[in-house]
């Protein structure tokens, strides 16, 4: 069968598909030292206080990185200095970088200031069923913690630098730096002291963890960026226009914070662990959208900044810069949805059943999965779609249409989980699976908003429909596959069991694909086997 696709597609997907392929392998390395991280921490601090604590102490900060973090910098800062790149005018780029570094480091010194003086208040807002005990322990991490997350803040600016430039994975490698201090000092303090004691102590340890991730990206930020100079930069219009972005993509990332404390206040409601099966299924959700949505729209933004010509050209090359970002993005995520739709209890019971955590357990949050998994393939690809309206220089319409998804995922939200179990005849926990859902039907209606919208201003774009007709027939021969091997094993034991299961999911996908002729399997080939041939 001849490959579905063009040779024009097929070079601009081997070389973005390269450049999304390190992000991916960065952040799988990151995903990966995380959870070593956290069964460490585990093993240390089980559901005790001070592990209660620890947790909602990095809420605090947290939301400051995640509003002044990665995605608003990529958003604001990465379009304009690309584009400089591309043109030759390496000063005015560098002058540019100097100023936003200077910039962002005077905003988030006074924001952590600030954050150190009011973190009483703060505490009485994330954590106000805390006794006062855990309280004012709470309150001492917070002002702990709150310098490391400033320190991240600027590691994102070393990442928009990095990107800019094409070197992709030192930047979201560099979380295992942090990672691995946090690993060191729970392995160090933990056999010694108890467990306040340890608490403090890795926090500190955070902190020195977030100065590594940012010095180890430094020197080559230098050496790429020669020239810096560490001025405010007022009077330049490209510094402006940066700080102008920055603004609508700012409120557009405090619009998803406020949907996360949304979902999980309506959890709360419900019954005793309703919060964590939706946190479970969030973090086995979001290895997807990370390593697949997040990856490909990193490696895209600064190469879709870079376009230069008149509008049709450059128009021209963001419609192929897309869809083949699009193709990639449907070759890796509509398995995944099948996988958590068919598969959900076996790869739940791959990362969670263990201990108290049982099979019924496994199950729950299969029903989460599924009802987010609705979801996946539109918010994945609504990354890419936001990325182009980036390149463009328009941030305020994914603004708005993120404003849109976060209504009616409350709106829905609130009906699915309080209303929907009791006309089904179901116990009231089961309303957090239809939260979800509803977060994945909103996550459709933003990317159908984003396609529109983009479409009537660069021309068609999106999935091609024989491609995403063989994607899904591949992987629901997939799953028959994977489900006559859960029901022949048993998923006994869970780990070993689950494994081979996605595995035979994962081998039929793939040979299903190549036998249908679409290219990103031969392309996914052909890039393995280079990579077994270069290491024999």
């Amino acid at each position: 069968m001849v490959p579905v696709g063009s040779n024009q597609a097929d070079a601009t997907t081997s070389r973005s598909g390269r450049y999304a392929g390190l992000v991916a392998l960065g952040i799988l390395l990151s995903r990966l030292a995380g959870l070593v991280r956290e069964r460490i921490f585990s093993h240390y601090f089980g559901l005790s206080d001070a592990g209660d604590v620890f947790k909602a102490a990095f809420k605090i900060p947290n939301y400051l990185q995640n509003l002044f973090g990665e995605g608003v910098l990529s958003a604001s800062f990465i379009p304009v200095y690309a584009r400089l790149l591309a043109q030759g005018d390496e000063r005015e780029a560098n002058r540019v970088a100097g100023a936003v570094f200077s910039l962002l480091a005077l905003v988030v010194a006074l924001l952590v200031l600030v954050g150190v003086l009011i973190t009483p208040w703060l505490v009485e807002v994330i954590a106000p069923g805390f006794p006062a005990e855990k309280r004012a322990f709470l309150v001492s991490l917070v002002r702990i913690i709150f310098p490391g997350t400033g320190l991240l803040v600027l590691s994102a600016w070393c990442l928009g630098v990095l990107n800019s430039h094409r070197r992709f994975f030192l930047s979201y490698a560099a979380p295992l730096a942090w990672n691995a201090v946090m690993i060191g000092t729970l392995l160090g303090f933990g056999p010694r002291v108890g467990q306040v004691r340890l608490a403090e102590i890795t926090a500190w340890g955070s902190v020195a963890g977030s100065a590594l991730q940012f010095l180890v990206q430094l020197p080559t930020v230098l050496r790429l960026a020669r020239g810096l100079r560490f001025e405010l930069g007022r009077r330049s219009p490209h510094v402006r226009n940066v700080v102008t972005n920055f603004g609508p993509v700012f409120l557009s990332r405090g619009v998803v914070q406020i949907s996360a404390y949304v979902d999980n206040l309506l959890a709360s409601f419900l019954s005793t662990g309703a919060v964590t099966a939706l946190y479970n299924a969030q973090t086995i959700y979001l290895l997807p959208v990370s390593l697949f949505g997040m990856s490909v729209s990193a490696a895209e933004l600064p190469l879709m900044s870079s376009a230069l010509g008149g509008a049709e050209e450059v128009h021209a090359t963001l419609r192929t810069r897309l869809d083949a970002g699009l193709r990639r993005i449907a070759f890796f995520v509509v398995p995944s949805a099948v996988a958590f739709i068919a598969l959900g209890d076996v790869v739940t019971a791959v990362i969670y059943q263990t201990g108290r955590f049982g099979r019924a357990d496994s199950a729950f949050v299969w029903a989460v999965l599924a009802g987010a998994a609705i979801g996946l393939l539109a918010t994945t690809a609504g990354r890419l779609y936001a990325s182009t309206f980036y390149a463009l220089r328009d941030t305020r319409t994914p603004l708005r249409f993120a404003i849109v998804r976060v209504l009616l995922t409350a709106a829905l939200g609130y009906i699915a989980a309080f209303h929907m179990p009791g006309w089904l005849g179901l116990e009231r926990r089961w309303g957090v699976a239809g939260l979800a859902t509803s977060t994945g039907i909103a996550g459709w209606v933003e990317f159908t908003l984003l396609r529109r919208a983009l479409n009537r201003r660069i021309g068609r774009t999106g999935f091609p429909g024989r491609l995403l007709a063989l994607l899904w027939t591949a992987a629901g021969l997939a799953a028959a596959v994977g489900w006559g091997a859960k029901l022949g094993l048993r998923l006994e034991p869970p780990l070993g069991a689950g494994l081979i299961t996605l595995g035979a999911f994962g081998v039929t996908y793939l040979i299903v694909t190549l036998g249908l002729g679409v290219r990103e399997a031969r392309w996914m080939l052909d890039r393995v086997m280079r990579k077994l041939r270069k290491s024999a």
